[in-house]
């Protein structure tokens, strides 16, 4: 990628933390690190990142010591977005913090326990994992005598909501919003038409990038997915047959980590060329000009997201559909399910921080705090739950 070619260069374009918006309460600066690394240090710090060691990415966590959870997926897309950001010289904190915290409002069980929370919450502003992580930053976690949540920089608040692109076309969108984004955003204006700065955009195709081949490989690892059945696909057909003919005696175990290590190589090196393409094409000024822009900036070219569309059909037909990750889902709907139910029914059954809160509250605040209660669970307390409240006895 010739980024020498653009009229602007690429660290004119990102976000500086020197000239951030701030944060909603003002707060004296670090002597030792700059407002977007103090702002990465408080999402590793907090409690809601660390319960994502024992959430569900696609097998649940309990499942297998090597298979990836939310925790490691996270890892993953901040090492990848870091990486990116390094090289296209934009702020690397920023499209870190991104990675790590975009996946915090995932409940347990990952996207069938968000099915669960969102059918049950329908009636009352509706449950959303991207929505729930701005909830969880900017409310559920409690750690600062001064403020609630983590008064986090205004464009972390941005990358975190709007990483996968902007969240109004018009005026009209605005009421299908989830009630978590449309509440803040009545608090503290997020400009939610508008795309997110460069960071946050490496971040959310760091995401892809990880979740395609951490499942690839999960998948295999797991007997699920069948190596034969790749050498079909295209991409990772050629890299199969590149990696045997380089390695003719490697073991099925090495060809699958070559594999994956260089599919990630690949969608790297396509997304930084696609954005250079992008930049030179549409020449933004600054990051309020790639913010503004009709289309993101970061992205994957037209034939690799042709070729990704086939692996992810192949991943959605033999691995999230395969009747025993089924079976571990449908189970993750009745724990969910019961979950809610119980507590709603008997909420002396809830914690007393929870119950104290749900004092004097209508029928939306109190079923918003057991979302908030069982989203927050991992899986492994989920069950535990789900045993001492639905089969003690039974």
């Amino acid at each position: 990628m010739m980024l020498e070619s653009m009229d602007t260069p690429t660290h004119m374009l990102a976000c500086d933390p020197k000239h951030s918006k701030g944060r909603h309460w003002p707060e004296s600066e670090s002597a030792t690190r700059n407002a977007f690394q103090r702002d990465r240090d408080r999402i590793i710090h907090c409690g809601a990142f660390r319960r994502l060691k024992e959430k569900t990415q696609v097998f649940i966590a309990h499942e297998g010591d090597q298979h990836r959870t939310r925790l490691t997926h996270s890892l993953e897309v901040a090492q990848i977005a870091r990486s990116i950001a390094r090289t296209l010289n934009v702020d690397e904190d920023l499209a870190e913090l991104v990675g790590l915290a975009h996946d915090l409002g995932h409940p347990s069980f990952g996207h069938a326990g968000e099915r669960v929370l969102a059918e049950k919450m329908k009636d009352f502003g509706g449950f959303d994992h991207n929505a729930q992580a701005l909830r969880v930053v900017t409310n559920l976690e409690v750690r600062y005598p001064d403020f609630v949540g983590l008064n986090l920089c205004w464009e972390s608040l941005e990358g975190i909501v709007k990483h996968n692109g902007p969240l109004l076309r018009d005026a009209n969108d605005r009421q299908n919003l989830p009630w978590a984004i449309i509440d803040y955003d009545d608090w503290e204006n997020l400009d939610l038409g508008t795309h997110a700065g460069l960071e946050a955009q490496i971040a959310a195709v760091s995401d892809d990038i990880a979740y395609n081949n951490h499942d690839l490989d999960d998948g295999l690892r797991s007997g699920i997915l069948q190596l034969e059945a790749l050498y079909e696909l295209p991409l990772l057909g050629d890299i199969l047959l590149r990696t045997e003919a380089r390695w003719p005696d490697i073991t099925p175990t090495l060809l699958v980590h070559q594999t994956v290590r260089d599919l990630i190589g690949i969608m790297v090196r396509d997304v930084l060329a696609e954005t250079g393409r992008r930049l030179s094409q549409d020449k933004p000024k600054c990051a309020g000009d790639v913010r503004a822009a009709a289309r993101p900036m970061v992205a994957f070219s037209e034939d690799m997201t042709v070729k990704l569309s086939a692996l992810r059909r192949h991943l959605f037909a033999n691995m999230y559909r395969h009747p025993r990750v089924n079976q571990m889902m449908d189970e993750a709907h009745h724990v969910m399910r019961d979950l809610f139910d119980a507590y709603q029914n008997d909420p002396e059954t809830l914690p007393r921080d929870v119950q104290t809160g749900m004092i004097g509250a209508d029928s939306a605040q109190r079923a918003r705090r057991v979302c908030d209660y069982i989203a927050g669970m991992t899986d492994r307390f989920a069950i535990r739950e789900h045993h001492r409240l639905c089969k003690a006895g039974a």
